[in-house]
């Protein structure tokens, strides 16, 4: 448990000292979330390759914890971003970025552990989490959409062999918010529920943090508030890209499919980056158990197809989209089915 608490911990240390102190701060987030966790995973640092399993209630605290940590990084940094503080531009720039691959990659996964969990509380702040980065629909396409259908045409954030990042952006983005409101809305009917759509509830949200950025900078802060938003969104749906790219469950029947196995997404097993991100590129066990929290996921080595990177590395990858399909088209072609297992991840 220690390295998920010493990762994220390190990062949200130095931008709140960069909210706070500016100065070498900036610059030193921007690098702690790039080079230094590129550097940490050669070194083998936090590794934990396979994982232990188990119940990983432990991790309760630091999830509630990082999430909560959400709205004042949110709002100091917004302030700071449109000049709060009297940083230099150059600065607020290092800022702006730091902060939107914060909200990227450790916010985000953060949320998604929650929005898994039993606990009312805990639900409700990862929704309240995505909501605050213009994405709350996400709540209900990943839950209602994309476990249900995932790897098949029916979900928006599996994407098909061949196709770009930034052609998945463009579909996915609009048609998971249409999926998941239809589910929900689904759901709701047979259940004969009563109260406000969630739909509505991720509006509020929205809302609530929008009038509390207004309140602190104004309409600039607004802009900057919808930027850092694209920023990590954006991110989001890069890890959804690269964890399933190109993996396909086989028809059965017409429009049937067989049932989701470990094949199905991939995995990264670096420690210091999975550490960061909360163990989300263990991405088949989450599918498998989806109500296993982050620190208990593990990795099968045999069964489970290995990303030749860690998932930052490949994330940038990705928006190369010739580097892209040399590295990867031929390894989902391989488990799609054709008997031939892929070549053992490199060093990051």
């Amino acid at each position: 448990m220690m390295r998920f608490v010493l990762s994220t911990g390190g990062l949200v240390a130095l931008l709140v000292a960069a909210l706070v102190y500016g100065g070498i701060f900036p610059a030193l987030a921007m690098a702690y979330v790039t080079l230094f966790t590129w550097y940490m995973d050669r070194l083998g640092f936090f590794a934990d390759p396979d994982g232990p399993g188990g119940a990983g209630s432990e991790g309760d605290g630091l999830a509630m914890l990082l999430g909560l940590v959400q709205f004042p990084l949110l709002i100091g940094g917004v302030a700071v971003i449109c000049g709060a503080g009297g940083q230099s531009p150059g600065n607020r720039v290092l800022l702006f970025l730091a902060l939107g691959l914060y909200f990227g990659q450790v916010a985000n996964s953060c949320a998604h552990d929650l929005i898994h969990r039993s606990g009312r509380a805990q639900r409700r702040l990862g929704v309240a989490v995505f909501s605050s980065m213009l994405f709350g629909h996400h709540a209900s396409a990943h839950l209602r959409v994309h476990h249900v259908h995932v790897a098949t045409p029916l979900d928006p954030n599996s994407a098909p062999a061949g196709q770009s990042y930034y052609a998945f952006l463009m579909r996915a983005w609009p048609r998971s918010l249409i999926a998941g409101y239809r589910a929900e809305t689904a759901l709701r009917r047979r259940a004969r529920a009563r109260g406000p759509h969630p739909a509505l509830i991720h509006a509020g949200w929205s809302l609530a943090t929008g009038a509390l950025v207004w309140a602190v900078a104004g309409g600039s802060g607004i802009a900057a508030w919808l930027a850092l938003s694209f920023h990590a969104q954006a991110q989001l749906l890069l890890s959804d890209y690269v964890q399933h790219y190109g993996l396909r469950r086989r028809a059965i029947a017409p429009g049937r499919w067989e049932p989701a196995g470990p094949q199905h997404s991939w995995n990264a097993p670096q420690g210091f980056s999975g550490a960061l991100m909360l163990n989300a590129p263990r991405h088949s066990d989450h599918h498998l158990r989806p109500g296993r929290a982050y620190p208990a996921l593990t990795i099968d080595r045999e069964r489970m197809p290995l990303l030749p990177f860690s998932l930052p590395v490949m994330a940038l990858a990705a928006l190369v989209p010739p580097l892209w399909r040399r590295l990867m088209d031929r390894r989902a072609e391989a488990w799609r089915g054709n008997g031939q297992l892929p070549p053992r991840p490199g060093r990051v």
